[in-house]
């Protein structure tokens, strides 16, 4: 890519990172993704930190380019990722569903560059001010934890509200939203669900199936009571979810368990009526599977096109 601050800061070649799906984004994915030139990222949402450092070491076996990995702050084993993090010598981390104030220094310290993902223009300028090398703005489009506001509405904020790189997230399956996202001023873009189709994904062919199978109104949000908002694919276990938040007898502890180990149920798995197929709303876009080559040249060739110039 020409002249892009993404790439250049990164050393890829393509301005596209793969989402860090919990249960879903391994060092396969993560791998096949950076050997194009994106920049794929392990989980480390679901792995304590020897299998974080398994994931690492694998992934440096598949490819020799960038690849990062998506520290998700909720997460019981965050202490242990982090260092695993630093021990490892991984260039650049992504963060999400929390305040990464609290290991910023630390991560810097060891070198690494970190990029934060924001659902708010005020996490965007708190994020810049502790040093974060980039943030992702993901709109409410995107599946797993969601914010409020739209793609469309979010990045242009944060584009005027900070100085460093922004990153589109949230409703981006194609070259049209690669190129929209460009015009509103981001310097990259990042898909999850588009990922989850790719060839070199390991998730259950099942939770594949239904994404690939789901139309534009096949998702819904829930845990907005817990505070904590998912946006997943409609099925028993979502409806069940939603129909139980609205039931004032109903704890949230209650809504804490039935929602306990409901990612793996259907990812691993395979179980798409019992779990929750996280996944956004541009599912309705996507209808076939293709290798992560196939996905991220098709898109940036497109998206270039569109705009009459290279990205």
């Amino acid at each position: 890519m020409n002249n892009n601050p993404v790439c250049e800061m990164l050393g890829i070649k393509y301005p596209v990172f793969q989402g860090g799906m919990a249960w879903i984004a391994d060092a396969k994915l993560a791998a096949a993704v950076s050997e194009v030139g994106g920049l794929g990222l392990i989980a480390a949402m679901n792995s304590n930190g020897e299998q974080l450092r398994a994931q690492i070491r694998e992934a440096r076996k598949l490819t020799d380019k960038v690849f990062g990995v998506n520290l998700m702050l909720m997460s019981p084993f965050i202490e242990e990722a982090v260092e695993v993090v630093c021990e490892e010598g991984v260039s650049v981390v992504t963060t999400g569903a929390g305040n990464p104030s609290k290991y910023m220094d630390r991560l810097k310290n060891a070198g690494v560059k970190v990029i934060c993902v924001v659902a708010a223009v005020t996490l965007a300028k708190m994020v810049e001010e502790m040093g974060a090398s980039a943030v992702i703005a993901e709109g409410c489009e995107s599946g797993g934890h969601v914010g409020e506001t739209t793609t469309m509405a979010l990045v242009p904020q944060v584009v005027d509200a900070v100085n460093i790189p922004v990153i589109a997230a949230g409703g981006i399956a194609d070259g049209r939203g690669m190129a929209a996202a460009f015009m509103l001023g981001a310097a990259g873009i990042q898909m999850g669900t588009r990922f989850l189709t790719a060839k070199e994904c390991g998730v259950h062919d099942n939770y594949k199936e239904k994404v690939l199978s789901a139309g534009d109104r096949d998702t819904i949000v829930t845990g907005r009571t817990l505070g904590h908002p998912v946006r997943a694919l409609k099925n028993r276990m979502s409806r069940e979810f939603a129909k139980l938040e609205r039931d004032p007898s109903v704890s949230p502890e209650e809504l804490e368990k039935l929602g306990a180990g409901a990612l793996r149920k259907a990812a691993v798995e395979g179980d798409v009526r019992n779990g929750s197929c996280m996944c956004g709303q541009i599912a309705g876009l996507v209808h076939e599977e293709g290798t992560c080559r196939e996905i991220i040249e098709s898109i940036c060739a497109d998206a270039s096109r569109l705009m009459g110039r290279e990205i």
